[in-house]
């Protein structure tokens, strides 16, 4: 089961899982956020292997009648509100986020499922207070979501000591690639391609040195079946990056070279809670799931802006 599978994350999780040939695959989603085009090449290749379920994850009752139809070996839990939305929403964000978990953690203890592969976040360690950041990096969550993501990772640890779960967390720093939402909670690669492609100035908030650690979403949905694959990590947190520092500037530079704008660059002041800097220590993902990353900024940011191109129709004249 992918919860929240018809994601930018989930979608492609999705697809790298038909590799693995499984029975079936379960999408739950209640397409906040998700949309069912970002399964349409999964579903014309799987077919009747993947059951796509409209259901929001934080409804016990409903999850349990799932589970009680298709008993899952694994549960690859991305169900999430995001960052933007918690700092207009911040109590709906929170509770959520939190009990989506609470929700999957409850029905594996009654045996619903096997392993649950929780995805956490790099917002729960906040600005990183040194670099690279590790997993003992201490948590410094800066906004509602971050603060969530966080809460649901000691949630999860704490089934695992209690009640023995089999419970997985892997950490992404911040993914990028084809499908990320656009719409409404859009991040900086998508809103930086789309108003370029409207003929729109690209705007940065704040001086742009902020920095992230940015992860083609190929390598990240790799990982995560290495990590339900390997009963090595159980009750292990791993971060997912590149082990590269990017700043803001230079993504946004980046689309302005694979583009060809011609224009100025729109600075704005600072967003709330965004932290100053962050870059993944891989060596744990490297040691434990001989994870190395596939796909390098460069030529991810060219797939990234020739997807949206297409997606368009082609860049505005």
């Amino acid at each position: 089961m992918v919860t929240g599978g018809a994601g930018f994350i989930g979608s492609h999780l999705v697809d790298a899982l038909i590799e693995e040939r499984p029975d079936k695959i379960i999408v739950v989603d209640n397409f906040f956020l998700g949309s069912r085009e970002n399964l349409a090449e999964a579903i014309e290749r799987y077919g009747d292997h993947i059951e796509v379920i409209d259901a929001d994850v934080t409804d016990l009752p409903v999850m349990r009648g799932i589970f009680k139809k298709y008993y899952c070996d694994a549960v690859f839990n991305l169900a999430v509100q995001p960052l933007p939305y918690s700092l207009d929403h911040p109590k709906e964000c929170s509770d959520n986020n939190v009990m989506m978990v609470t929700t999957l953690c409850n029905l594996q203890k009654e045996n619903m499922f096997n392993i649950l592969l929780q995805f956490s976040s790099s917002e729960a360690y906040g600005t990183a207070r040194y670099r690279p950041m590790d997993e003992k990096h201490p948590l410094g969550p800066s906004t509602p979501y971050a603060s969530s993501k966080a809460a649901g990772d000691l949630l999860a640890l704490s089934y695992y000591r209690t009640f023995g779960n089999d419970v997985r967390i892997i950490r992404p720093f911040n993914n990028y690639g084809p499908r990320q939402n656009m719409g409404s909670y859009a991040g900086v690669i998508p809103l930086t391609i789309n108003r370029i492609l409207d003929g729109e100035q690209p705007i940065i908030h704040g001086d742009g040195e902020q920095t992230r650690d940015y992860t083609y979403a190929t390598d990240t949905a790799k990982m995560a079946i290495e990590a339900v694959k390997r009963d090595a990590v159980k009750g292990m947190t791993i971060n997912v990056g590149s082990g590269r520092e990017t700043s803001v500037l230079q993504v946004i530079s980046a689309i302005i070279k694979i583009s060809g704008y011609k224009g100025e660059i729109r600075f704005e002041p600072e967003r709330e809670g965004d932290v100053r800097r962050h870059i993944a220590n891989i060596y744990l993902a490297e040691d434990t799931l001989g994870y190395k990353p596939q796909v390098d900024f460069e030529e991810g940011m060219k797939r990234t802006y020739q997807w949206y191109v297409k997606k368009r129709g082609g860049a505005k004249k």
